[in-house]
């Protein structure tokens, strides 16, 4: 596990790296950009339900807050690592950079495995992190938020752990929260909304006739199975989507609606719903490479990598995960003129709205869905447009073209305040 988890971090910084061939900043920023700021690790002890204790390994990394406090979720999977949290807080940055959200970047997560964990244990875990983590965290030094296994109720228990600690009650500490105890409308399905006005709009600029317009959705959890749902309204035709048992392909078009409530109902994974869905069963490496017009990875990171690239049928990547596709593959999928919409850009719905949802915790004045949804819409149009366009004019990938607008906004904070102020 540590010989991947630190390829992921080198994935960035070469992703990095290319920018910096196309862009004139100073040795400064190309130095700070290319290690975290600060960074710490701990063991949270958590007493079991039998009795027995059992420690956790947590990290939370600050990677550059020129352009404000750090932002980022914490997820809990047993494959944490440092370098994947390293990688993560970094695409944090280059992202709240690119939609021109006042954040740095900041990520956090826990080593566990949390089906192995009752209710109690996994609060102690939760409430343990914010404890560990000490005065590394405030709402205007880092707001953590749900990422992969962590849900709105854990981050209302770490709100709780912080409230206490500080004697006073601070919602702005973190976001993610539920909507009745100062979360945002729109923050549940944000990320997919954000993926989808980027998917909307490569349709439109490329002209596509969206009833003709395949997509296969990799990863069907709360991005992947809202996109789904939010492209099969709008007209586009999804005929492939997967979880990480495997997942079902039908060439006349499956409604995810209907399979999100089948799954939740029954309890069962996608394939085991094929027959339901009159769907044929597919593999996750048989969706990556299928042949439809749009693939949307909406799962973990490195799923298109040097030994599948070649094989990929797509004509457009929207990457909806972290980290979906590596440098190596990113070389192989621009010989094949396949344009990837990047997961920095794709994904910043997610971040857009959990800013929103820091916003209205700042002033105690919270928005209507709708208002949420307009405001998301304003912010990643023109996002995707600007990067779109500066992509045809620097004749670069439109992932490079994101890095150079997030790189540019970064330096220029970076050389107002001084390496004192950074």
């Amino acid at each position: 596990m540590g010989e991947a988890c630190d390829d992921l971090f080198e994935n960035a910084l070469q992703q990095l790296h290319q920018a910096f061939e196309h862009i004139d900043v100073s040795d400064d920023v190309k130095a700070l950009l290319t290690v975290p700021k600060e960074l710490v690790t701990f063991n949270i002890p958590v007493r079991l339900d039998n009795g027995d204790l059992k420690t956790f390994t947590a990290h939370r990394v600050h990677y550059n807050d020129a352009i404000g406090p750090c932002k980022g979720g914490i997820r809990y999977h047993e494959s944490v690592c440092l370098g994947e949290v390293k990688a993560l807080s970094f695409w944090m940055a280059i992202k709240c950079a690119l939609v021109n959200v006042p954040f740095g970047g900041g990520k956090g997560g826990v080593q566990v495995n949390v089906k192995e964990l009752s209710k109690a244990e996994l609060e102690r875990v939760s409430r343990g992190f914010v404890r560990g983590a000490g005065d590394f965290l405030g709402p205007d030094k880092d707001i953590p938020a749900p990422d992969m296994y962590t849900t709105s109720k854990i981050m209302l228990w770490m709100s709780d752990e912080y409230n206490t600690i500080k004697g006073s009650y601070q919602p702005a500490f973190i976001t993610g929260k539920p909507i009745e105890l100062g979360g945002s409308e729109g923050r549940e399905t944000a990320t997919a909304r954000g993926a989808f006005f980027c998917t909307r709009e490569l349709a439109k600029a490329k002209e596509l006739d969206v009833q003709k317009t395949t997509v296969a959705v990799q990863g069907f959890g709360n991005a992947g199975s809202y996109l789904a749902a939010m492209l099969h309204d709008y007209g586009f035709k999804v005929v492939a989507v997967s979880d990480s048992q495997g997942g079902i392909y039908k060439k006349a078009g499956i409604d995810p609606v209907k399979l999100k409530y089948m799954k939740k109902k029954w309890k069962l994974s996608i394939p085991e719903l094929a027959k339901d869905m009159k769907a044929k069963k597919i593999t996750n490496k048989q969706l990556l490479e299928l042949d439809v017009d749009i693939l949307a990875p909406s799962a973990l990171e490195n799923q298109i990598t040097k030994k599948n690239a070649r094989n990929v049928k797509a004509k457009y990547i929207v990457e909806v995960a972290n980290g979906p596709t590596t440098p190596a593959a990113d070389t192989i999928l621009e010989k094949k003129k396949i344009l990837v919409v990047p997961d920095v850009l794709a994904n910043a719905g997610g971040v857009t709205v959990s800013y929103f949802e820091w916003v209205q915790n700042k002033e105690g004045y919270y928005w209507d869905a709708d208002t949420i949804d307009d405001r998301l819409e304003k912010i990643m149009v023109p996002a995707f447009h600007r990067t779109y366009e500066l992509m045809t004019e620097k004749k670069v990938s439109m992932r490079t073209a994101a890095f150079l607008t997030a790189i540019q906004r970064i330096a220029k904070a970076v050389d107002a305040k001084g390496l004192i102020g950074v």
